[in-house]
C-alpha cells in the first residue's frame, strides 16, 4: 500500500462519518447484517445447497419437509425445511434475496435519476417550470405509492405483448417502483438547489459564462448529495418492501423467479395447515434486510447533520 493510499485511508477513517459509525453500535450491527445478507445473495449460486430454479434438482417427494427433520419418504433433511415443491427453503431465500436487492437498488437508482434531474431543473429555473414539476409532484403525493406502482405496473403489463411479459416483469416492476418514489428526491433537491443557486460560487460561475448544465452538474449537484444519500438509503428499504408487497399480491416478480415477497405469498397459503416454516423464514429474512437498511439510513441522516456533530 503506497503512502498516498495510506493517507487517504487515514483521512476517511478519521472523518466525522466514520467516527460516528465506529461509535454507533446500532449502525455497526445493521451494517454487518446488510453486508452478510448482500454477500449471501451475491454468492448464492456457490453457497446455496441446491438451485431451487433447476427442475432437475427438485424432488416432489421432499415437499413439506420440516426443518432439521428427515423426510418421511426420501430421508433427506434440510436446515430450514422445504416448500410445497420440495425446494430447499434456505436456497430459495438466498436466490430470492438476490432478486429483491436487485429490484430495490435498481428502483432507487431510477427514482434518484428522475428526482435529482427534476429537482435541479425546478430549483434552478424556477417560474412555470418549477410550478409545473412541483404540481405534478403534489398530485402524486396525494396517492399512496403502492397504488401508483400498481397502476403503472398494470398499464405497462397491458402494453407489453404477452410473449414478453415474463421476461420484462422485473424491469416493469423497477420502473413502477421508481416512478412512484421520485417525488421525495425531487422536493429535497429542489429546496437545496434554490439555496445553493444564490450563493457566491454559483454567481461567479454565471459571470464567467458557464453553461447552466455545467453549473448544475459540477457546482450545485455535489453540494446537494448529502440529503439525497439519506433518502436513498431509507428509500432502499421502502423499495424492497414495495417489491415484496407487489409480489405478495401476485403482480410482481413472475413465479419462475420468486423474490422474498413471492416466497411469503407461497408460505401464507400453508400457514394454517401446519407448514409454518415456509412463511416464517422468508419473512425473517425480509424483516432483517429492511430493518437493517432503515437503521443505516437513520444513522446516516444523523451523521450528515452538522447540528448533531
Amino acid at each position: 500500500m503506497t503512502t498516498d493510499t495510506q493517507s487517504r485511508f487515514a483521512r476517511v477513517w478519521d472523518s466525522d462519518v466514520m467516527w460516528s459509525f465506529r461509535h454507533s453500535p446500532v449502525a455497526i450491527v445493521a451494517g454487518l447484517v446488510v453486508l452478510l445478507i448482500a454477500l449471501a445473495a451475491i454468492f448464492a449460486p456457490w453457497i446455496a445447497p441446491t438451485n431451487p430454479y433447476d427442475p432437475s434438482q427438485l424432488n416432489l417427494m421432499d415437499g413439506f419437509t420440516p426443518p432439521m427433520e428427515p423426510n418421511a419418504f426420501t430421508g433427506n433433511s434440510y436446515i430450514l425445511g422445504t416448500d410445497n415443491q420440495g425446494r430447499d427453503v434456505l436456497s430459495t431465500i438466498l436466490y430470492g434475496t438476490r432478486i429483491s436487492l436487485f429490484v430495490g437498488i435498481s428502483a432507487v437508482l431510477f427514482a434518484m435519476l428522475l428526482g435529482i434531474t427534476a429537482g435541479l431543473i425546478a430549483g434552478y429555473r424556477g417560474g412555470w417550470v418549477d410550478g409545473l414539476l412541483m404540481r405534478i409532484a403534489d398530485v402524486q403525493l396525494s396517492f399512496p405509492s403502492i397504488l401508483i406502482a400498481l397502476l403503472i405496473f398494470g398499464v405497462a403489463r397491458g402494453l407489453i405483448p404477452p410473449a414478453y411479459r415474463e421476461t420484462m416483469a422485473i424491469w416493469v416492476l423497477i420502473v413502477a417502483i421508481g416512478l412512484s418514489d421520485w417525488v421525495q428526491f425531487a422536493r429535497v433537491v429542489r429546496g437545496a438547489t434554490m439555496v445553493e443557486k444564490s450563493k457566491e460560487y454559483v454567481q461567479a460561475a454565471r459571470v464567467v459564462g458557464a453553461h447552466p448544465a455545467k453549473i448544475l452538474i459540477k457546482h450545485i449537484l455535489p453540494n446537494v448529495m448529502g440529503p439525497v444519500l439519506v433518502i436513498a438509503t431509507i428509500g432502499l428499504a421502502l423499495a424492497i418492501i414495495a417489491e415484496a408487497t407487489l409480489s405478495f399480491l401476485g403482480v410482481g416478480v413472475p413465479p419462475t423467479q420468486p423474490s422474498l415477497g413471492t416466497l411469503i405469498r407461497i408460505g401464507q397459503q400453508y400457514l394454517f395447515s401446519g407448514e409454518w416454516w415456509i412463511l416464517l423464514f422468508p419473512s425473517i429474512a425480509l424483516l432483517a434486510l429492511a430493518l437493517s437498511v432503515n437503521l443505516l439510513g437513520d444513522w446516516l441522516r444523523d451523521a450528515l447533520n452538522p447540528r448533531l456533530r
